[in-house]
């Protein structure tokens, strides 16, 4: 288990090594159209400040876009319970929980670092599912905190949306150019114009594809981390298989952050799809049951 652990920490890192690179790149290539070198100094500013806007109220953003609300240990004592069990197992502190008032079961986390975590569960999900496999969903959910992987997938989400607003801005300042027809612009409107379709390229195909690489990555290392603190995979691996049966789109659901939830929240079962935020949940029972044998 370690060593997949291990391996997908590395992939995840190449895929946004390569994204930062490609960025540098587009950033470059603006500075030299535009025959100012400091507008690329400009670009991959402006595109860092955007990430950290984005580090700091992500999760405030979650949780209202998804209509959870904040309850204690009164309120659902069941998964108060379970999520306190399982942060005193892995030493980490209790997390904000929340319940989302709908019938199709899934569940997310959220937060920046352990210190600032909140965890949620729908109420389809608390409906269907019994005391282990709640557990092994939640045990999944808290290693998403445990690795930080909401905050490796809050810097993409937050590097592909600068670069979207950054093409949005070299096409406008194109066409308010003239789009290269002004005889004395020599040739930089339509510099531009090749610019601000490169970075809608990456903002619309590219990055959401590095999005979904990083989302599957750690959606399976966030399988076994839960394994390892249940020590029983099995209660997992049939959550999964009953989100597989029960799965349906969630009322409010946004692809912006369907990477957060444990199953797509958009169109469960439709695993095979290019942007999927989530491996085939077959592929992740396989390797749930195959880390079963180990303990």
């Amino acid at each position: 288990m370690y060593s997949a652990i291990a391996a997908n920490k590395r992939n995840t890192v190449f895929i946004i090594l390569g994204f930062v690179l490609l960025l540098g790149g587009l950033a470059y290539w603006w500075g030299q159209a535009s025959g100012n070198g400091s507008s690329a100094i400009f670009i991959i500013g402006f595109v860092l400040l955007y990430a950290l806007f984005q580090y700091f109220v992500a999760a405030s953003m979650a949780v209202a876009m998804s209509g959870a609300v904040p309850i204690e240990k009164a309120d659902n004592p069941r998964l108060w319970r379970i999520v306190e069990n399982l942060a005193i197992t892995e030493g980490m502190p209790m997390p904000k929980v929340y319940v989302i008032p709908d019938e199709a079961p899934n569940a997310f986390a959220t937060g920046r670092d352990p210190k600032h975590a909140i965890v949620a569960a729908t109420t389809g999900l608390l409906a269907i599912m019994d005391d282990k496999e709640l557990e092994g969903v939640m045990a999944h959910e808290l290693g998403h905190v445990k690795n930080y992987d909401i905050r490796v997938t809050t810097i993409v989400f937050g590097l592909v949306s600068a670069v979207g607003v950054l093409a949005d801005m070299a096409i406008r300042a194109a066409f308010f150019s003239g789009g290269g027809n002004r005889k004395d612009d020599n040739g930089f409107g339509a510099a531009l114009i090749v610019i601000g379709i490169a970075a809608s390229i990456v903002a619309w195909l590219i990055g959401p594809l590095i999005s979904a690489a990083v989302s599957r990555q750690r959606e399976y290392l966030a399988d076994a981390s839960g394994a390892h603190t249940t020590r029983y995979p099995e209660g997992l691996a049939s959550a999964l298989e009953k989100l597989a049966t029960y799965g349906r789109p969630m009322r409010r659901a946004s692809s912006s952050m369907a990477h957060m939830y444990i199953n797509d929240p958009i169109k469960p079962g439709v695993v095979e799809r290019l942007f999927s935020t989530h491996p085939p949940l077959p592929k992740r029972i396989e390797r749930l049951r195959a880390i079963g044998g180990k303990f």
